[in-house]
């Protein structure tokens, strides 16, 4: 990898050597309910839910049958949680009818289930197959654009492609869960934790809030 990626992978794997997906899950279905379910939400939160939802259904068929009040009280302490539970009943349906019950591996394929986007589909690939793609969420985009790999403007879509081609293919399942870390627990959206971070002379957000100081 050229220098500065080199420079942002070296440091974030000092800042955060145990960084890891910290979704609770036991089967590859279970792992793509949970990504579905924590987007704008805390994995924390859907932790909780998924603790009481995978124990009731804990595979496809079984979630495909469940009556969607059900779902949405079990879940409705997330955001978002009614779109969440029409969109993983017809993951479950989907896949219990289109799929045997079995996951689909294919990017174009997952993308095609209700409510996966590419975000999802390369996190659940990368975590369970070893698919080499950069899934963008919240905080993989507000690190990215504040350590100007991209602008602030740019979509998801140019944020994961500008990633992908500063670092090595081989890099791209661990730098997402690293830049996770560091956006979740010190580049926080609301008062991130500059004092001590290996990243000012390159991050947007110190230049323009210490600068003038």
């Amino acid at each position: 990898m050229e220098n500065k990626a080199q420079f942002i992978y070296s440091n974030l794997e000092k800042l955060f050597p145990q960084a890891r997906c910290e979704l609770e899950y036991q089967t590859e279905f279970q792992l793509l309910i949970a990504v579905v379910l924590s987007a704008q939400t805390t994995d924390k939160s859907v932790n909780k839910v998924t603790r009481v939802l995978f124990k009731q259904y804990p595979d496809c068929y079984s979630l495909a049958k469940a009556d969607i009040n059900d779902v949405i009280s079990i879940i409705k302490n997330i955001g978002l949680y009614q779109t969440k539970a029409k969109n993983i009943l017809s993951i479950a349906d989907q896949i219990s009818n289109q799929y045997g019950g079995v996951l689909p591996k294919e990017f174009d394929k997952l993308t095609s289930l209700k409510g996966v986007g590419r975000k999802t589909a390369n996190v659940v690939l990368a975590e369970l197959y070893g698919y080499k793609g950069f899934g963008v969420d919240t905080h993989v985009n507000r690190v990215s654009k504040r350590l100007n790999i991209a602008d602030e403007n740019d979509s998801v879509e140019t944020v994961e492609k500008k990633l992908c081609q500063l670092f090595d293919s081989n890099y791209w399942h661990r730098l997402h869960h690293l830049f996770i870390f560091f956006g979740r627990y010190k580049c926080k959206s609301r008062s991130p934790e500059c004092n001590d971070c290996p990243f000012t002379n390159m991050c947007n957000y110190y230049q323009k809030t210490f600068s003038a100081k």
